[in-house]
């Protein structure tokens, strides 16, 4: 007899991280901080680009859009660990956690996607600086974007109806904190070799184009640099790229990180705290590198605070 084949009724166990009581507290503080910071910081970002006309520009729109799918990419993961946390509970239903793996693939290969665009538009800005308003319109902008989330949603649904055509035991147990797609695929009762073919292609296409495309981008941006004359003007042409390429580096290394770690870890726990590097605290940093690093977002984010912190004034002022 088959186990698992009433897939509806499985239960999936996400052990996360320790399972020592004293931790709890701790692990519960921690992520919930972060959380908070990567929400609040990125929601900073939006509201700075919408209120000032001077960041209505295609880098700042495809930054506000990276900075949407930043807080969605944590909400994702974040929340329910949060809650398993504090129940002391690991149980995730079967529809819950191929809900959760879906807008997980989604929103990742999303963020890989945006970057690639931001890296195409400074391209554009250093290497045809002449033809950028031109090449960079809005209605393009717009295309990548909705092209990208498109082909993105397809390539989460793809994954899901994989997923939905394998049988499981009464409860698997994943270590990690969330439904990771390899994981998940990989502790099923029943054959999974279609699954591991169109996952590899589909990682190979929709994660190495991408990355294949930021390399190209700044191949040609290092090579226009390199042939202006001045150094003050070789500076201002890297400044204007040096936030991107920071969130490049910070996504790319760490999630290439773990999956070339994930092989060598020797215990569960190991693969779930190296993925929270690009999971949670890359999206938590993105909001800092571009605000520490760019003075339009620092002279607006200072703007939009002096004007509260006046209306405040003026509300309170007529009762003291």
């Amino acid at each position: 007899m088959e186990p698992g084949n009433d897939t509806h009724r499985s239960e999936f166990l996400l052990l996360g991280f320790s399972e020592e009581p004293e931790l709890q507290p701790l692990l519960f503080g921690l992520f919930l901080s972060m959380y908070l910071i990567t929400v609040c910081g990125n929601l900073l970002i939006i509201l700075a680009t919408i209120s000032d006309s001077h960041l209505h520009t295609p880098m700042y729109f495809f930054l506000s859009n990276l900075s949407f799918v930043d807080i969605c990419l944590t909400s994702t993961t974040v929340p329910k660990l949060l809650v398993n946390i504090q129940t002391q509970s690991k149980v995730i239903t079967y529809a819950g956690c191929i809900t959760q793996m879906n807008f997980f693939v989604l929103f990742i290969v999303l963020d890989s996607f945006l970057l690639t665009t931001m890296a195409y538009d400074r391209f554009v800005a250093i290497c045809h600086p002449l033809h950028y308003t031109v090449i960079m319109n809005l209605q393009l902008c717009v295309l990548v974007v909705l092209i990208s989330w498109i082909m993105c949603v397809l390539h989460s649904l793809l994954h899901s109806l994989m997923i939905l055509r394998l049988s499981f035991c009464t409860q698997v147990e994943i270590p990690h904190f969330f439904c990771e797609l390899n994981q998940v695929v990989h502790l099923a009762c029943s054959d999974t070799f279609l699954n591991d073919v169109v996952m590899y292609f589909a990682v190979a296409m929709m994660a190495g184009s991408p990355l294949a495309g930021i390399f190209y981008s700044y191949c040609k941006i290092v090579s226009s640099i390199r042939a202006i004359p001045s150094a003050q003007g070789k500076y201002k042409a890297f400044s204007t790229c040096a936030s991107h390429l920071s969130v490049v580096s910070l996504f790319y290394c760490t999630g290439l990180g773990v999956y070339f770690s994930a092989g060598a870890a020797h215990s569960p726990h190991s693969s779930a705290a190296a993925s929270v590097m690009y999971t949670v605290v890359t999206p938590m940093l993105n909001p800092f590198i571009y605000s520490l690093r760019n003075k339009d977002i620092k002279r607006t984010l200072r703007r939009f605070f002096e004007r509260d912190t006046r209306e405040g004034s003026t509300i309170l002022g007529p009762n003291k």
